[in-house]
């Protein structure tokens, strides 16, 4: 089966606190000897070496020179900070569901060539504001906050204007059963799908639509995820999202992308497959 991208995350915080504890163990200390070294409960010492605690940089620069390896410490520090990083709550950044939307500026800013993958939705560069607010209102009812939607859905599409500058370019591939998931009122839900047509024919746009019909996949359905030049990959689950800056795993994102590109088709066909979504709509 393959590894979640949560997975990976508890994987490298787990990495660093094994090191911890072979270097503890190679220095001849009990959990109880290192903590006194330390200055700190032993406790402390097992919920570290267990993954329940992340360390923090003063921890690790303490606990080397206890076990006699202070040279380990800048790259076990840089280690956990990247562990840390690659898993971020979701339940931390959604209390305000506008500052969500406005996240990452810098990010966007520096952003080149971006490239998303869709397997439910439309991607929110190319979202209108009502199925934006549609989306956003159902999260923030479904987390239990007060709704934002409509404010949060205009902060989206004013982030996602950033498509029309000069020098930027979205690859964006999309399931062809993304198109029928409707996110607010049939309207909405219309008018989506029509600028999904517009947006599409943008020279700055590639849009490229996975048929439910295809054959013979390379790669199955995927989490949706984002790909900001070839420097990070944003992955969204239902409970985090994940960002990942690790090289490989990175390579292994683009990897399933260009796979996942190949199986999508293009101008005139994707163009039919949004305009039977939208005549699936039945509306007068």
């Amino acid at each position: 089966m393959p590894t979640s991208p949560s997975s990976s995350a508890k994987a490298a915080r787990e990495s660093v606190a094994a090191r911890l504890r072979d270097l503890r163990r190679g220095a001849g200390l009990t959990v109880a000897e290192l903590a006194t070294l330390c200055g700190w409960h032993h406790s402390k010492t097992s919920r570290i070496e267990n993954a329940r605690t992340a360390p923090s940089a003063r921890d690790i620069h303490h606990w080397c020179r206890a076990c006699g390896c202070p040279d380990e410490a800048p790259d076990l520090v840089v280690r956990s900070m990247n562990a840390e990083s690659m898993y971020s709550e979701w339940r931390h950044q959604v209390q305000e569901l506008k500052k969500l939307q406005n996240s990452w500026p810098q990010l966007f800013a520096e952003t080149r060539l971006f490239r998303i993958y869709s397997s439910t939705l439309v991607p929110g560069l190319v979202q209108t504001e009502g199925y934006a607010g549609g989306l956003l209102g159902t999260i923030a009812r479904f987390r239990g906050y007060p709704e934002a939607g409509d404010e949060a859905a205009r902060a989206r599409v004013d982030r996602s204007r950033i498509i029309h500058e000069a020098g930027r370019r979205a690859v964006l591939v999309v399931e062809e059963a993304a198109l029928y998931y409707r996110m607010g009122n049939p309207d909405a839900m219309a008018a989506q799908l029509g600028y999904l047509l517009t947006a599409g024919a943008l020279p700055a746009v590639s849009l490229g639509v996975i048929p439910r019909t295809e054959a013979h996949r390379t790669v199955w359905p995927l989490e949706t995820f984002h790909v900001y030049d070839d420097t990070l990959v944003s992955v969204e689950l239902l409970s985090a999202e994940v960002n990942i800056t690790q090289p490989s795993e990175i390579a292994l994102y683009l990897k399933a992308f260009e796979q996942l590109r190949g199986m999508a088709v293009y101008g005139a066909p994707a163009r039919a497959l949004v305009v039977k979504a939208l005549e699936a709509l039945n509306l007068p």
